[in-house]
């Protein structure tokens, strides 16, 4: 399996809207980052849907290591 280029060491505070759909950017070649602009195209990588259920500010994952994708769960903090 490929790994996944680290687009930054931190997440990417965003505000979402209630009932919108976002393609967060799983492969970290996008230029768009922390959503998908297509850059995956002929790897083994697909974005991956986040629907938001509420209005508020999430937390999408910036160095692509996060168990819980496409949000960060503190994977930029440890040790490699």
């Amino acid at each position: 399996m490929s790994t996944a280029k680290r687009a930054r060491e931190m997440p990417y505070a965003t505000d979402v809207e209630a009932g919108e759909s976002y393609f967060w950017c799983s492969c970290g070649e996008s230029q768009n980052q922390p959503f998908c602009d297509g850059s995956h195209k002929g790897s083994d990588f697909t974005p991956v849907k986040y629907t938001a259920e509420d209005t508020t500010r999430v937390y999408f994952c910036g160095c692509k290591a996060t168990d819980k994708q496409p949000l960060c769960d503190g994977s930029h903090g440890k040790a490699s």
